[in-house]
């Protein structure tokens, strides 16, 4: 069978809706249940753990830009192009680290406050960096937002570093991969390109001074470090698939399962410390997402009628020509 030609793939897309989300939920579903799987790998520490999440993502990464043929994208990629990929990587790497850090420390729930506040730190670079224009609810929904970090910094006695760490280096990172002229397959593979020789090098050094679990706790646990790089891939994959069949608000409401999923299991599996302040804090985080969620939707519903409008005239004016 010949390949799909790019209007034949976009036709399969569109007509694939049912199969989009499952693939959206699929993604999110596995990002949210991540949380039992860190704690598999111990006892090896957060940083070792994250250089072989690097250093076996590029392995899978690799193989799948090259089945896909995409390696001829980084080839071309401009030197600009490189250190953005360059500064994506580092911020990536905060990400991972930290979220790592936080799940094998107890820090689960904080950790799952960083991702339900991330869309609202996207919303405030676009209006810091890109210079956007909000509208009334999406100002009040970021004021929420801010009374509720404000909330809970006084319930830990501190700021929530751990969620804001998560929130704005995913939020910064999502803003640099607006310019990177890559599709997230191999984006992704470039941001293991330039972190791999770290990591790579970094396990060395765990190996040669005996500091590393690779070799000293068992085939299992190896391969469950090996299992890193898939553990990052298939979801990915999952939400490119996604992305690509469902509208952008569909995929804005499902990526809340994640952090629902990892709230969850820090509060009724690893029984995290819960507090009455604490719960306001985070119901006032979910009304601001309510808020932000129910006007994308109503925006987007309006955007659509509005474009489908000039359609649907063109339609009335030729039906007599038709006829």
């Amino acid at each position: 069978m010949p390949p799909l030609t790019n209007s034949d793939a976009t036709a399969v897309e569109v007509h694939r809706p049912d199969r989009g989300i499952a693939y959206g939920v699929g993604a999110y579903v596995l990002w949210g249940v991540v949380p039992a799987y860190w704690p598999l790998l111990l006892p090896a520490t957060p940083v070792e753990l994250l250089a072989h999440r690097i250093a076996w993502s590029l392995v899978v990464m690799a193989g799948i830009t090259l089945a896909l043929g995409q390696w001829g994208a980084l080839r071309r990629l401009s030197a600009k192009g490189w250190l953005m990929v360059a500064c994506a990587s580092v911020l990536i790497a905060v990400n991972w680290g930290v979220y790592i850090y936080a799940v094998n420390s107890a820090h689960v729930v904080e950790a799952s406050l960083g991702y339900f506040i991330n869309p609202l730190v996207s919303v405030l670079l676009g209006v810091l960096v890109l210079r956007e224009k909000l509208r009334l609810p999406q100002y009040a929904a970021l004021a929420i937002a801010v009374l509720a970090v404000v909330v809970l910094a006084v319930d830990y006695g501190s700021l929530p570093l751990i969620s804001l760490t998560l929130a704005c280096s995913f939020g910064v990172y999502g803003l640099i991969k607006k310019t990177v002229p890559l599709d997230s397959t191999t984006s992704l593979t470039g941001e293991s390109v330039v972190l791999a020789p770290i990591a790579v090098g970094y396990l060395v050094w765990l190996g040669a001074t005996d500091a590393g679990t690779f070799t000293s706790n068992g085939w299992g646990h190896a391969l469950l470090l090996v299992s890193a790089g898939a553990v990052t891939a298939v979801p990915l994959m999952l939400f490119g698939a996604s992305a690509r069949r469902v509208p952008l608000i569909t995929l804005g409401m499902l990526q809340y399962l994640a952090p629902i999923l990892q709230f969850a299991w820090g509060v009724f599996v690893k029984h995290e410390t819960m507090t009455p302040v604490r719960w306001a804090g985070f119901g006032l985080v979910w009304v601001a997402l309510a808020v932000f969620t129910l006007d994308a939707a109503r925006t987007g519903h309006r955007a659509r009628k509005l474009e489908l409008a000039p359609r649907r005239e063109a339609a009335v004016d030729l039906t007599p020509e038709c006829r």
